[in-house]
């Protein structure tokens, strides 16, 4: 068998992948620029001439900005993040499964309504929400606590709604044999439906942890304590007392966000499918 002539590149593709280039390139650059600056020395930070490639390399922010732990604690800041982002994603990944499996399998009055009204609070703007939350949380005696970090970040109607439209592509059949073999709602919910759902409760998993980490009103609203703050908090401090000291200040920016980029390179495959498979039926 003769080999297969590729077929050509139209034009329209070609400009395609080289607009997509460069807004991939615009898009990195920021990260790129933020890395580079972190392993420059401060005297090269602010030079006439950008430079792109630090040089010479330099790790001197990195061991700075972990050892001064006495007056500026990363590693608290940084476990602090981690905790609280776990907690919440954690969280919402079962309290939207479970309201998404009842909105989407369990019949009962004023479903249909109460799912609309879930979908209604994503136009609200949370910065509406932020002193009424704020006076709930103070009455709860949950101010300046992992309590107040974490439980204001449980209710949002995005994770519902997300994993609602993809339960409902979940052929019907498979829990009517289970329900035949004898398993319950809550049987069903667990070993039938949530296997199904990595897709999208990976999608989910991944936004609420990086909307979590990256998180900057509520946390500097709902503590005061510096052993309580989370790393994006953090990151101002520290830039206020170092006002002068970019390479410092980029230095923790990527530690910042090296979380992130290693979360999503671990999930991207997942996130894709969830989302594409999300819109099957609704």
């Amino acid at each position: 068998m003769g080999k297969q002539k590729r077929k050509p590149i139209s034009v329209r593709h070609a400009i395609a992948q080289i607009v997509m280039t460069l807004a991939a390139i615009i898009m990195l650059s920021p990260t790129a620029w933020m890395i580079s600056t972190s392993l420059k020395q401060e005297s090269t930070v602010l030079s006439a001439v950008p430079q792109w490639l630090p040089d010479p390399v330099t790790f001197e922010n990195y061991t700075k900005l972990f050892t001064q732990a006495q007056d500026f604690p990363v590693f608290r800041w940084l476990a602090n993040s981690m905790f609280v982002s776990m907690s919440v994603t954690l969280l919402v990944l079962f309290v939207a499964s479970s309201a998404a499996y009842a909105f989407s399998r369990l019949e009962f009055k004023g479903r249909d309504t109460m799912f609309m009204c879930v979908v209604a609070t994503m136009i609200i703007p949370s910065q509406i929400t932020l002193i009424p939350v704020f006076l709930i949380v103070q009455k709860l005696g949950w101010f300046n606590s992992y309590y107040g970090l974490i439980v204001p970040g449980l209710a949002g109607g995005f994770g519902v709604f997300l994993l609602r439209q993809f339960f409902l592509s979940i052929p019907v059949e498979l829990e009517e044999a289970a329900f035949m073999d004898g398993a319950g709602p809550i049987g069903i919910y667990w070993r039938i439906i949530l296997p199904l759902a990595k897709p999208a409760l990976a999608a989910l998993a991944i936004f609420t942890f990086i909307g979590s980490w990256n998180d900057f009103a509520w946390p500097l609203i709902i503590t005061n304590d510096m052993n309580l703050r989370t790393l994006p908090i953090g990151i101002m401090i520290f830039q206020g007392r170092y006002t002068t000291e970019y390479g410092i200040t980029m230095t923790a920016a990527a530690v910042c966000t090296l979380p992130i980029i290693i979360a999503f390179l671990i999930f991207q495959k997942r996130i894709t499918e969830g989302i594409a498979m999300t819109g099957i039926k609704g």
